[in-house]
């Protein structure tokens, strides 16, 4: 069994993406890992050099500025590495997503036990959504639970819109569970880089210009989360991401924003519908990406 690890990245210096540790995370599963590097305005070529292995291969790219619609050109950029893989199963991660080692075996035997059944086209692992800081992720089902990152290769598999998932002919791909955790950090920055990020990615998806002379705004995530929708972090972070859990000086305040929240329709719809899933495990209006396979009797 051989496996590829495929990812892109651009800005990532600029627009602080732990891209060095999603990396750093996946080379432990591949054979061979395809980063593709979109000419960027800082360092984010000499970081992504930095990583010493002989595995990685770097692709370089120049991203399309007026292909700004939905969050394609970011599908067409995951594409370009995809397609250079040559193993037998694809690990993907954005640049903000982290494996953790304990997960490691688990994905491994996912993909052994998997590899002869043809009809399994993907493999389906579990998130953690963090938001602030490293201590509280989104227990809410309307934060997506799970997500294909591993898929076959060699059927025509392309990444889908906005990259979020995968697609064989426009189909939903069938997968099966794998018991593992991708540690999404897309939510955790300096509350500067995070407004800076979130106004370049809404310009991916809308059409707006990232404009360099505008003074940088601060990301309040106090004023853009409920609190009920958060549960404290109680593990521990991937061994990759140590550094940047210590040094981090910023924390959200679930319980005493919780007291001054105001509550959207929005809000009140969640909290409903969360509240029905933990009393009777329905999720009312949830979308997913992927097709469940279920287990044969007597595997």
């Amino acid at each position: 069994m051989k496996v590829s690890g495929f990812t892109f990245v651009k800005d990532a210096v600029k627009y602080d993406f732990p891209v060095v540790e999603s990396i750093k995370s996946m080379l432990p599963l591949c054979d061979e890992l395809f980063v593709n590097v979109g000419i960027s305005g800082d360092n984010t070529l000499e970081l992504v050099k930095s990583i010493k292995s002989n595995k990685i291969n770097i692709i370089q790219s120049e991203w399309d500025p007026d292909f700004k619609v939905k969050g394609r050109i970011l599908a067409v950029q995951t594409n370009i590495a995809l397609y250079k893989c040559r193993g037998d199963w694809c690990i993907y991660l954005q640049a903000d997503e982290v494996l953790h080692q304990k997960d490691y075996d688990a994905i491994r035997k996912s993909m052994k036990e998997n590899l002869d059944d043809k009809s399994v086209e993907g493999l389906l692992l579990n998130y953690r959504h963090f938001f602030g800081d490293y201590k509280h992720y989104a227990k809410s089902y309307h934060w997506y639970q799970k997500e294909i990152r591993i898929i076959r290769n060699h059927m025509g598999i392309q990444s889908w819109r906005s990259a979020q998932t995968f697609r064989v002919d426009g189909r939903k791909l069938k997968v099966k569970e794998c018991p593992a955790y991708v540690y999404h950090y897309g939510w955790v920055r300096d509350p500067y880089k995070m407004a800076e990020k979130k106004k370049y990615h809404n310009s991916l998806h809308h059409g707006s210009r990232d404009n360099p002379i505008e003074k940088p705004q601060r990301y309040y995530y106090e004023d853009n989360m409920d609190p009920y929708m958060f549960t404290e972090f109680k593990g521990e972070h991937p061994e990759v991401m140590k550094e940047k859990v210590d040094n981090w000086k910023y924390d959200i305040d679930p319980v005493r924003l919780n007291k001054k929240k105001k509550m959207s329709f929005k809000d009140v719809r969640y909290r409903i519908t969360d509240f029905i899933y933990y009393k009777t495990g329905l999720k009312i209006g949830e979308y997913r990406n992927y097709k469940l396979l279920k287990d044969r009797q007597g595997d």
